[in-house]
């Protein structure tokens, strides 16, 4: 029997949107105020989202429990297979030395901590938010940072922050392409709009990290070498989304980033050398075995040996994230399973979509294809050329799986809840209550993108639980469906930040463990701000010339 999604069923929007921000306001409020451990605060946020879709949306309690079971599988496939492999990866790399080796050579290029950030955090990190997305940037940046000396809450928090321009075209441009495909849009059109909103982000983005990480100062001295970033990164965003598609955005932008900003360093240097790698240089969340990095001379050889595990990482995640490859490997091997007795039993109705759908609940074992498969064979290829045997990696593999075995808990039941709270309605309801809002609805729609990556941890996620709502809107409101299907994806990526499962996969690469609400706590305003601010962008180019000259109709 199909059931309806009801998004008001109390007759009164305000009680029926008040109940349904209560499971996420458990679990942040858990998180980020009772200090509880990730994986409690997630389960108390999905037994309370199990009662409120079950007694109050009136969601039969089985599709309920299969929407739930569904999402815990997503989360160990893809999300939770990523953070493994890429933490078995950085233990390898620790446990010969050769990890020390890299820091040293970092240093070498510059021993300024704001320096690093702008290279590892915000261009480096861009490149694997172009090639794959799904927690890998923060997973590789912040176990990078971590090593390099950095404290864990600023490894966390700072990759967290820099990982926010890039994500609308992450993953080869998955979010923009599944916008379009989902839900009717021109794919050239939504690109080339986002391509006009996020490169004056791109630009601020780097700025705010600094200042984030030591103040208005840090950003005085440096401010040269932040422009020379942002702007060899912005530029390309700009011209490739809107030239050529939103495939190759972010790989073009952050290699021609990192390449710029490594040459003016040959030219230019600060001329105070800031080494303290603490937040503000008063940040107390050093844990035991987080130590300075000592930079140390090495030959060329030993440095090329520690960057080839790295090196053969970005060239296997480039590569698995090519359309053809993933085409093959799908193929090859990759089942789906019908979730019995919930796939297209739940339907969507207006006025969340404009034709009543029912909702598919299909769960693709794709294996072969997942970034995470990619991430393991690179590890396991460093693993031989550094020198273990095959007993030595399976040894270490298994350890890898017992250090993290909570945080696969806690993103496991993460994705459960989002799951749950997509096919209950739950979501759909406080989309609703932002598209209540009238003339200011560019502002509150902006923010709609921000809360949902923020519920689900992925861009492309909001944009298809969001997507056909801004265009209607949008329609009705005399708005541009591409402005608003684009301000959906570019609010969004502000609140990759503080979704839950970032969080825990910057807390698993930083190995600071139970320390997730610290995390939140510290990234909330950047990301609330940075979305504001974006909100605001989108509303200048929806009314105020010559911002509306922008405007891709």
């Amino acid at each position: 029997m199909i059931w309806q999604q009801n998004y008001n069923p109390f007759g009164n929007m305000l009680i029926s949107t008040l109940l349904a921000i209560v499971p996420v306001a458990v679990m942040l409020i858990g998180l980020g105020f009772l200090h509880l451990k990730a994986h409690i605060a997630a389960f108390a946020g999905l037994l309370s989202a199990f009662f409120v879709a079950v007694f109050a949306f009136g969601m039969p309690a089985d599709l309920a429990i299969r929407a739930a079971g569904m999402g815990g599988l997503t989360g160990l496939m893809p999300i939770g297979w990523i953070v493994l492999n890429i933490i078995f990866l950085h233990q390898l790399t620790e446990q010969n030395g050769s990890f020390k080796v890299l820091q040293d050579s970092i240093a070498g290029i510059t021993e300024d901590r704001r320096l690093q950030l702008l290279l590892i955090a915000f261009s480096f990190g861009a490149f694997f938010e172009g090639a794959a997305g799904f927690g890998t940037p923060v997973a590789v940046t912040a176990s990078i940072l971590i090593g390099l000396g950095f404290s864990p809450l600023a490894a966390s928090g700072l990759s967290l922050i820099a990982n926010t321009a890039p994500v609308a075209f992450g993953a080869l441009g998955t979010p923009l392409i599944t916008l379009a495909k989902v839900h009717g849009y021109d794919v050239m059109a939504i690109s080339s709009m986002v391509g006009r909103q996020l490169p004056l982000f791109s630009l601020l983005v780097p700025f705010w990290m600094i200042w984030a990480f030591g103040g208005r100062k840090a950003v005085v001295e440096i401010w040269p070498a932040i422009l020379v970033s942002g702007l060899s990164f912005a530029i390309p965003q700009y011209l490739v989304s809107n030239f050529i598609g939103p495939e190759l955005v972010d790989v073009i932008a952050a290699i021609s980033s990192l390449v710029a900003l490594v040459l003016f360093l040959r030219v230019w240097q600060p001329k105070r050398i800031w080494t303290s790698a603490s937040l503000r240089q008063h940040d107390d969340s050093r844990v035991e075995g987080h130590t300075l990095a000592k930079r140390e001379t090495h030959s060329c050889s030993a440095v090329m040996r520690a960057w080839m595990p790295w090196a053969i990482l970005t060239v296997f995640v480039f590569v698995w994230g090519l359309p053809p490859v993933k085409t093959f490997w799908n193929n090859l091997f990759a089942p789906a399973f019908q979730i019995p007795g919930l796939h297209n039993l739940v339907q969507k109705v207006a006025p969340a979509v404009a034709i009543p759908h029912l909702e598919g609940a299909v769960y693709v074992f794709s294996l072969f294809s997942a970034t995470g498969t990619g991430i393991l064979l690179a590890a396991l290829l460093g693993g031989l050329i550094m020198r273990y045997s095959i007993m030595q990696l399976v040894a270490s593999y298994f350890r890898t799986v017992w250090l993290i075995r909570y945080s696969l808990l806690t993103i496991t039941l993460m994705l459960a809840l989002g799951t749950l709270t997509r096919f209950s309605g739950l979501d759909t309801t406080l989309g609703l209550a932002f598209a209540t809002t009238g003339v200011m609805y560019p502002f509150f729609g902006t923010l709609m993108g921000w809360m949902g990556v923020a519920l689900t941890g992925s861009d492309t996620a909001s944009n298809v639980l969001f997507g056909g709502m801004q265009k209607v809107a949008a329609d009705q409101l005399g708005l541009s469906p591409n402005l608003m299907g684009a301000a959906n994806s570019a609010g969004g990526v502000m609140g990759k930040m503080i979704d839950a499962q970032s969080i825990v996969v910057a807390s698993t690469a930083t190995r600071w463990f139970n320390h997730e609400g610290d995390i939140l706590r510290y990234v909330f305003f950047h990301s609330i701000a940075l979305a504001c601010l974006v909100g605001i962008f989108v509303t200048l180019q929806a009314y105020v010339f010559p911002f509306t000259l922008m405007v891709v109709h």
